[in-house]
């Protein structure tokens, strides 16, 4: 029997599928800030000589190759007292999701992006078995995410198969967000910036799975320059506007803010750190804020069985 996850459950996700495909910084910004180009994805925190933990850009994707973990990783997990990722998914938190996904009684999709729109969209949303009164009231930065991944199969993505092995391991997994604060920077998207990019996701559905494909593939080699270059081509197709907002709002300010919600952590624990992988390079990525904070980071092997890659420079 395949294992599912209830469709509420795997709604979330999506948000750091969006992060993983539409937001970034220019390649160039990824070097020159300790020693070349960050390129690896899992990382070793030291502090005074001593362990403080482990940073692992993760990937939005259900591909069995991205949950098949070593034995040397799940061994080093368990060493840790805490598990940090981007947001905790538990029941609570994603019924209030559901919630915020949606516009209250009164006010419709279709009424909000019109009638053409909205019925390219549900035939865009076939595939994902999306219930036709779940469709009516979402709002659209919700409908534009959930077309920025592949329809989900089992629901059973990497970071919540992380999170499901450090609770298994009794590490105390914490959210570096609350959900107010992940979703600030969709609820305040401009309204037109939201159609423009719902309109594209909706141009655009057919190739997702290919899009997903070239990323899983970069994950795989251990190649984080490579993943933030595929999410640049993407870019390209997004208005400056668009693109900027995303750099920001959703990366840079929330790179800050989790740097902020994890020092009082590691000062006090060794931590494993499972954020999306975007979240690492540049100046004001998680890497370069953790050496400003004063921790020494080297780069580990990719911690997947089918991934035998050494670790990047």
């Amino acid at each position: 029997m395949r294992f599912k996850i209830p469709r509420k459950m795997y709604v979330f996700p999506a948000l750091t599928g969006l992060m993983l495909l539409l937001s970034g910084s220019p390649v160039e910004t990824l070097a020159g800030f300790h020693e070349g180009v960050d390129q690896a994805i899992f990382w070793s925190i030291h502090k005074d000589g001593e362990t403080a933990g482990y940073l692992l850009g993760t990937i939005h994707s259900e591909d069995p190759r991205v949950l098949d973990f070593s034995e040397e990783f799940l061994a080093t997990l368990k060493e840790n007292k805490v598990f940090a990722m981007e947001l905790v998914p538990d029941l609570p938190t994603l019924a209030r999701l559901t919630e915020y996904m949606h516009y209250s009684a009164g006010t419709t999709l279709e009424s909000v992006i019109g009638d053409e729109r909205y019925h390219a969209l549900v035939a865009a949303l076939s595939a994902y078995k999306v219930p036709a009164e779940f469709i009516s009231r979402m709002k659209p930065w919700a409908a534009m995410m959930t077309l920025s991944t592949p329809p989900p199969e089992t629901g059973f993505f990497m970071d919540l198969s992380l999170s499901l092995r450090a609770a298994g391991y009794g590490i105390k997994v914490v959210g570096l967000e609350t959900l107010e604060q992940q979703l600030s920077f969709l609820e305040e998207m401009p309204m037109p910036m939201q159609l423009s990019l719902l309109d594209q996701a909706i141009a655009e559905y057919a190739k997702v799975d290919e899009a997903h494909d070239e990323m899983v593939k970069a994950y795989l080699q251990n190649n984080l320059v490579e993943l933030q270059a595929l999410t640049d081509e993407q870019l390209q197709s997004v208005d400056k506007t668009a693109s900027e907002y995303f750099l920001q709002s959703g990366i840079r300010d929330r790179n800050l803010r989790m740097m902020k919600s994890l020092v009082p952590h590691l000062q006090d624990n060794t931590v494993f750190i499972a954020v999306g992988a975007l979240h690492l390079p540049g100046k004001e990525g998680l890497l370069n804020l953790l050496r400003l904070q004063g921790y020494e980071l080297a780069p580990l092997e990719i911690p997947l069985r089918n991934a035998a890659v050494k670790p990047a420079d």
